[in-house]
């Protein structure tokens, strides 16, 4: 059992991050990123060539963390691959010992670095969700049975900021409904939409952790608005940033007390640095 699913089922308030591979095979920088907060999250999320930019692999990485006894949240997007390829790289991840799988569709080819690229599209992140689920069953998607099947611990993403939220609601259902074990969501700037999210989804029976993004800058929040559906910042929090004179102590601040206001939510939170890993371990011991 991975130890992201046994602090979950203890009840214990869970604090998550993540890191991004390099876009070349240096991946020294993001390990060392991930070792600030390492020890005090119970998993890291690795993410899979996110935005469509061609980078390492989330299992590379995944693995390199495992080896320095750090606990590895592998993300999967169905963008590049069939259901093949994916049923196999599931299993690839188990055979390194990796549990904990979270299933995206992923972003789309044109928003990356290679415009010209093929999407695959085989399946999407609920039907990747049921293949990750079927594959600890000892079956694959064709039916043929496995000689030794994998334990995960899977998970799927939803925006509670998206309109109209009907729709989220009923893709979170799905998600769950074919094996989704825990829940991790876009970013959240704004509490009381959070916590109205939350209690529209109570039936909903599987631990959730909020989005947390380190905001660095006027520009990444105004970029995020703009580009990121489902976010939004709002203009007191920028005006914050704006006349902030240090802006990672304020980043801080805002993390801190956006987490404080949805902590009694959600089952934790899942902290997105974006390359200011070492002011996680400041967040978690504030809240």
């Amino acid at each position: 059992m991975s130890r992201l699913s046994e602090a979950l089922k203890a009840g214990e308030f869970v604090f998550t991050s993540e890191i991004a591979p390099p876009k070349g095979t240096n991946v020294g920088p993001a390990l060392d990123e991930a070792r600030h907060f390492g020890p005090k999250v119970a998993g890291i999320n690795v993410t899979d060539m996110q935005s469509a930019v061609m980078r390492v692999g989330s299992l590379a990485t995944c693995i390199r963390l495992k080896e320095r006894g750090l606990e590895p949240i592998m993300q999967m997007t169905c963008r590049d691959r069939n259901r093949i390829s994916l049923q196999s790289e599931l299993l690839n991840a188990s055979v390194f010992g990796i549990e904990n799988m979270l299933c995206l569709t992923g972003d789309h080819q044109v928003l990356g670095d290679h415009h010209t690229a093929k999407g695959v599209f085989d399946m999407d992140s609920v039907q990747l969700i049921h293949a990750a689920k079927l594959l600890t069953t000892g079956v694959d998607l064709a039916g043929g049975k496995l000689d030794g099947a994998p334990s995960f611990f899977i998970g799927g993403v939803v925006s509670p900021g998206i309109e109209p939220l009907e729709l989220q609601i009923l893709k979170l259902e799905k998600k769950v409904n074919a094996g989704a074990q825990f829940i991790q969501t876009q970013a959240v700037f704004e509490p009381a939409k959070f916590i109205a999210f939350i209690e529209k989804v109570k039936h909903i029976k599987v631990p959730i952790l909020a989005g947390i993004i380190i905001l660095k800058s006027v520009g990444m929040a105004r970029f995020m608005n703009k580009n990121v559906a489902g976010v939004f910042v709002p203009d007191p929090l920028i005006d914050e940033v704006k006349k902030a004179p240090d802006k990672e102590k304020k980043g801080v601040e805002i993390a801190v007390r956006i987490i404080r206001e949805i902590r009694s939510h959600c089952a934790g939170v899942h902290i997105m640095p974006l390359g200011w890993g070492h002011l996680v371990p400041a967040i978690i011991q504030q809240v």
